[in-house]
């Protein structure tokens, strides 16, 4: 029995516009090589609130709130090629996003 071997991808950025680039990016190095690609599947965006007094002293009824907002997709790719592992694994990624890549044996 053969065992295959299946790549999964997390990626993480505080910006959906650089995010989407770069799934785009993935996506297309693992088809050029011969990979089935599945995503990029948008997982739920993580919202940190965070509230501050506008005044040190007084006037506790002003405050000032704020949000991040942690976007994230998850790709599949499943019939890799080492050639396939390589070009991921050169690939250069614009700043301000956290990829995160996992071997899965199923």
């Amino acid at each position: 029995m053969t065992t295959k071997q299946k790549i999964r991808i997390k990626i993480k950025s505080f910006d959906h516009k650089v995010i989407d680039e770069t799934c785009k990016l993935i996506i297309d190095n693992a088809v050029r090589t011969g990979a089935i690609v599945a995503g990029p599947i948008p997982l739920p965006t993580k919202i940190d609130k965070f509230t501050v007094l506008k005044s040190t002293f007084v006037h506790k009824n002003a405050r000032e709130q704020f949000e991040m907002r942690t976007h994230s997709r998850l790709i599949d790719i499943t019939e890799s090629t080492p050639h396939t592992i390589e070009t991921l694994s050169n690939l250069s990624l614009p700043a301000g996003v956290e990829i995160e890549i996992k071997m899965l044996q199923g």
